[in-house]
């Protein structure tokens, strides 16, 4: 007798429905850095033309993005961030921290430079303490926290 699949509830998986794929966090970095219209996204990232629009189609469906119309003969857009695709940023931010200091030590590909006049160096801690989100965090509560059987 085989037991039911029931994989645990979490907000990372379903993050990752809408973002966990590398064309569509490709196209966050690109509305992060300024970079607004279609043929610019698709040249900075090398995603072709059709798996870009699925991307951005679903971005926008999740309210992460929004569209303009800036030409009328043709219709044309440019794509925006909105406060939620905003958010992204973070996660990119954390991304490239993990990417610069697990895939690429010795020379890593783009730097910030903070406004503090520092390179940026993000960290992930808890608002209410101040401490690192990895120290002593972690003790799962909700309907996701599924116990070991």
């Amino acid at each position: 007798m085989s037991k039911s699949i029931h994989p645990r509830e979490c907000s990372i998986a379903d993050a990752l429905d809408l973002v966990g794929e590398r064309w569509t966090l490709l196209a966050v970095r690109e509305l992060s850095h300024g970079v607004r219209r279609f043929d610019q996204i698709v040249r900075n990232t090398g995603a072709s033309r059709d798996i870009l629009t699925a991307r951005l189609r679903k971005l926008e469906a999740a309210g992460a993005v929004r569209r303009e119309q800036y030409n009328a003969h043709p219709p044309r857009y440019e794509y925006h961030l909105t406060p939620a695709g905003q958010e992204l940023g973070d996660v990119l931010l954390a991304l490239m921290k993990w990417g610069d200091r697990h895939l690429n030590p010795e020379d890593p590909p783009v730097t910030w430079q903070h406004s503090c006049g520092e390179t940026l160096d993000p960290v992930v801690m808890c608002a209410h303490c101040g401490e690192s989100a990895r120290k002593g965090a972690h003790s799962p509560a909700g309907r996701g926290a599924l116990t070991a059987d």
